[in-house]
């Protein structure tokens, strides 16, 4: 397969789609990530260049941890995250928006009928496990027309920390793409699992990793699940499990670049794609064992009434119902698995037990020992010798064991849907970002190489190094995608606005040369003197569409001016920035 290395030109934003992609950047929602998605891993770089996680490897809950083993690192940013940000889905915090809106916005360069197929937000709606649980139901959204969608804004790691400050929430929060990135960053920085070993899937309407070390990882949401996890029949791994069983996966990204189910051109490095299908696709596969079946019952609750067990005490065998056993699961310690059966059943009453076998049901002890001494045995065997088996001893649910062992060979090995790899491979140089780099090497590579690499353009826009980027992506985004303080704010004067502003605290949640967008602002009640003059710019724009308002800089001293009106604000940016005119 041709590789080709482009050059990349820099941003031409009188060109719409450019400016829209890089104005994409600041606001980040799932739909712009669908849309772009070499924007997916610029924000996990833009994490790895904030000083935030950076801080983490001072925190005594990592002292040491570069030492230790891959298990005990991932196990220790997982805890670290469950106990600082909680998952946020919230249709209120970024806000709503509206399909046609959305499709307006891309239907000059993108395929609208392919975007209704592929996105959730679009009208997607998986496979009939989503319809049958009402995706907008599910999302909250049954109380709005069907044109209505909601912002799910990605989050930098700063908004997601910012969290703490709103109304309602202890920690930080963010969704699902938020955590993924910080998921990234995070096991980069402080876990130091080099990025090439690091994937970031997602799905219409999911976001994970998968971290191919040992065995593999899968990160999702605040957890983390080993390969014995996703085979071991819990609620935790079943929820783990839905977005790969039920969806496309649309994009991979990684840190040599993406690839995308709908475009025919990838940037990620072929060899790198190569790798991640095969080591997933292991990751998804196991043996068939008496475990593994039994964590399968566990899972797939429809079909424990087929299955008995024989359990010998006091010189006599006892029968019980597996899906007693399970009851029993629920309120034990401990579970059902070989090593602690024997203590498990002791805890069960002796009267849950009958002293014939159950009619009908066929004895797991029978399964057990069949798969431990066939253990050669293909699996297409295995089911015709249990199918044979269930027909001679007048089993009740014959159709439910051929049912069952046509969801377990899925269980077993599922397959993937991935984006296909007959695509055109363009990969740009790679940015060759180690563990040994420290925070400053890292951030001094990426904004050289960003003028001729642009992932690397984009974690600096990404990231929002003010310095270093044209503004206009940036305020358009702040006067275009932020409805929930416009939302908030609706029916009071400019002179209350201002006033309001002003009572805020003077302090970006963003550190230095780096900027929030207004509904960053309103949703943690802070902001820098430049972050509230561009909210209140964006709040007369919204009651005066074809106001003309101006936007000066001077080091400490913001000043907004609109007619014959001027609104004073303090910065501690150190700004020099004349004449940003409002629209744009």
């Amino acid at each position: 397969m041709e590789q080709i290395i482009p050059t990349f030109i820099s941003p031409d934003f009188k060109d719409s789609k450019t400016l829209e992609k890089y104005s994409s950047a600041f606001t980040l929602s799932d739909m712009e990530i669908f849309i772009f998605p070499e924007l997916f891993y610029p924000l996990v770089l833009a994490n790895i260049m904030s000083p935030v996680i950076w801080k983490w490897r001072d925190d005594l809950w990592f002292k040491d941890i570069h030492k230790k083993t891959f298990t005990y690192k991932i196990n220790r940013v997982k805890q670290y995250i469950m106990d600082h940000y909680v998952f946020n889905l919230d249709l209120e915090t970024w806000g709503l928006t509206t399909k046609d809106k959305e499709i307006n916005r891309f239907k000059g360069f993108f395929d609208t009928e392919v975007l209704q197929q592929s996105n959730a937000l679009f009208g997607y709606e998986g496979d009939k496990y989503y319809f049958d649980i009402d995706i907008r139901k599910h999302f909250g959204l049954d109380k709005y027309t069907t044109d209505i969608i909601p912002y799910w804004k990605t989050e930098t790691v700063e908004a997601m920390t910012a969290f703490r400050y709103k109304e309602g929430f202890n920690n930080g929060a963010g969704e699902c793409v938020s955590l993924s990135a910080l998921y990234a960053a995070a096991l980069f920085v402080v876990g130091r699992v080099p990025l090439e070993k690091i994937f970031l899937i997602a799905t219409p309407l999911h976001s994970q990793n998968f971290i191919n070390v040992d065995e593999g990882v899968i990160t999702n949401n605040r957890r983390i699940v080993t390969k014995k996890m996703w085979f071991n029949g819990t609620l935790m791994s079943a929820r783990a499990r839905r977005a790969l069983e039920n969806e496309n996966i649309t994009i991979v990204a990684h840190i040599s670049g993406f690839i995308h189910t709908v475009y025919s051109k990838a940037t990620i490095h072929p060899l790198a794609y190569k790798v991640f299908n095969s080591s997933l696709h292991q990751y998804l596969k196991t043996n068939l064992t008496p475990e593994i079946f039994i964590n399968y019952l566990r899972y797939e609750m429809n079909y424990k009434q087929c299955f008995q067990y024989k359990h010998t005490f006091n010189g006599r065998d006892h029968f019980i119902e597996l899906e007693k056993i399970f009851a029993y699961e629920h309120l034990s310690m401990t579970n059902f698995t070989e090593s602690n059966r024997k203590a498990f059943l002791e805890d069960i009453d002796p009267e849950e037990f009958s002293l014939s076998p159950i009619d009908g049901r066929i004895c797991f002890c029978i399964i057990e020992d069949f798969l431990n001494e066939n253990k050669n045995l293909e699996f297409e065997e295995i089911k015709q010798h249990f199918l044979k088996y269930a027909i001679e001893t007048k089993c009740n649910n014959f159709n439910n064991i051929q049912q069952i062992f046509e969801g377990l060979q899925k269980f077993i090995n599922l397959e993937l849907r991935l984006p296909i790899p007959d695509k055109t491979f363009e990969s740009e140089k790679l940015l060759e970002i180690n563990l040994h780099q420290t925070r400053e090497e890292i951030i001094s590579l990426i904004f050289k190489q960003s003028e001729f690499n642009e992932i690397a353009n984009l974690a600096v826009y990404t990231y929002r190094q003010m310095d270093k980027i044209d503004w206009t992506p940036f305020i358009k985004a702040a006067i275009e995608r932020n409805p929930v303080s416009l939302e908030a704010l609706k029916g009071k004067s400019i002179k209350d606005v201002n006033k309001f502003l002003n009572e805020l605290p003077n302090e970006s949640i963003y550190d230095a040369k780096r900027l929030a967008q207004p509904d960053e602002v309103w949703n943690f009640k802070r902001g820098d003197g430049i972050e509230k003059a561009i909210l209140l710019a964006n709040f007369i724009l919204s009651t005066e569409k074809n106001a003309n308002i101006q936007l000066n800089i001077n080091g400490s001293q913001v000043v907004l001016k609109q007619k014959d009106k001027q609104f004073v604000f303090t910065s501690t940016k150190e700004f020099e920035q004349k004449e940003i005119k409002f629209p744009l």
